[in-house]
């Protein structure tokens, strides 16, 4: 929630236009999606498909920084980057489970 606004009045320091503008676009999509995993949070007993589908958005984006670390390597510090990383493909898994989990619960609470 607030890494998307702070990425947009940053930017992308000492970069192209290109890639500056592609930072704030993306600055806009990761506050949207915050927005959107705050609701399917607060409403989380009815929502199924769409904690999915947030967990497959963030499993994306942390496979599509493996495919940058893999291609052109790992920015400094890489702690950091590692940091980002690891949730990102950890935290999905465990939304899935704990979702379908719920829903087993759910079912059989209805029983």
């Amino acid at each position: 929630m607030f890494g998307g606004p702070l990425q947009m009045y940053l930017g992308q320091p000492e970069t192209t236009p290109r890639l500056d503008n592609v930072h704030r676009f993306m600055a806009g999509v990761y506050f949207g999606s915050g927005l959107i995993a705050l609701w399917a949070g607060a409403t989380i007993r009815r929502q199924r498909t769409l904690v999915f589908l947030i967990a497959l958005t963030v499993l994306l984006a942390g496979i599509g920084r493996l495919v940058s670390i893999g291609r052109v390597g790992l920015p400094e510090p890489s702690f950091v980057w590692i940091g980002y990383l690891v949730p990102e493909l950890l935290v999905p898994c465990i939304m899935a489970i704990a979702q379908i989990a719920t829903s087993r619960a759910a079912v059989a609470h209805r029983r």
